[in-house]
């Protein structure tokens, strides 16, 4: 979802709710959805919480964050424009992308080279160029050098910790794809061999499957000097799929074969709205 499609998504619920903690299934009402795990839902909540526009003051609730309120109020234009440009650059790959290119963005087709360098399937990568150019167009990030402050503490808002890579959710308004895309975005793929006419998996899937997770483990950095990941033993109905987490850990999931878009509607909805603590206390 693009920032200004974001943007759009918050109003609605700060029309509704205003800065209060508001239970997700409230906020997914708001934003036109049933119910919040639907499966849209949960990715759309997901994308706004990505550029920091809402939060979770405790289990269950979401909250506009106080950026947006004084986004929404502030008469000052420059210090809109520094509000819009700390929201860009929460996620990290964005933030990396436009340390990369300090004066103005490339070619989409050099930009589609980078995302698939930061691990994007192809797909991905073609739908996120113009949702990262149409964000920064829409921030006005290269027209003039602004105060990016802080609105609550002072600080640059370019120097905020940006959200780590691995918990970028995926944007509801990409193609679907087989995903755990960017560590959601595109990032990882899990692949389904075919099982043997006579029924189960084959040997030849099952290596076939540790070399994907293989590949992907040194995409990530678990191998050429990253910290060493054990693959699992393989079970032939399955694929494994390694997702490196901050500070040295590794999640899996474990996905059936065959893995249905429906399926993955439900496990995403899963993630985003019951499984993940903001707080990082390790």
């Amino acid at each position: 979802m693009a920032l200004p499609d974001a943007l759009e998504r918050v109003e609605k619920v700060y029309a509704a709710e205003g800065r209060h903690a508001t239970p997700a299934e409230v906020v997914a009402q708001a934003l036109g959805y049933k119910t919040a795990t639907n499966g849209a839902a949960a990715q759309a909540i997901a994308s706004l919480r990505y550029y920091g526009l809402v939060e979770r003051p405790k289990e269950g609730h979401l909250a506009v964050t106080k950026d947006f309120e004084d986004y929404k109020f502030n008469p000052d234009e420059a210090q809109k424009q520094a509000l819009l440009i700390g929201w860009l650059r929460t996620p990290q790959i964005f933030a990396t992308l436009l340390d990369k290119y300090s004066g103005r963005l490339p070619s989409d087709a050099n930009l589609r080279y980078d995302f698939i360098s930061l691990g994007f399937i192809p797909n991905g990568a073609d739908a996120y160029v113009g949702v990262f150019r149409r964000s920064v167009e829409f921030a006005r990030y290269y027209e003039q050098p602004v105060q990016r402050l802080d609105s609550d503490h002072g600080q640059a808002m370019s120097e905020r910790e940006p959200v780590e890579v691995d918990e970028i959710p995926r944007d509801p308004q990409l193609p679907p794809h087989n995903w755990i895309e960017a560590s959601y975005q595109g990032r990882m793929q899990p692949v389904r061999q075919p099982t043997g006419a006579a029924g189960g998996g084959s040997a030849t899937h099952v290596a076939s499957a540790n070399a994907v997770l293989a590949q992907q483990a040194a995409a990530l950095g678990f191998a050429g000097g990253g910290p060493a990941m054990p693959i699992p033993e393989a079970n032939p109905d399955v694929i494994r799929v390694p997702i490196r987490l901050p500070k040295g850990r590794c999640a899996w999931l474990e996905l059936p074969i065959p893995f249905y878009e429906s399926d993955k509607a439900r496990l995403k909805a899963m993630i985003d709205m019951q499984l993940a603590d903001d707080a990082d206390e390790e």
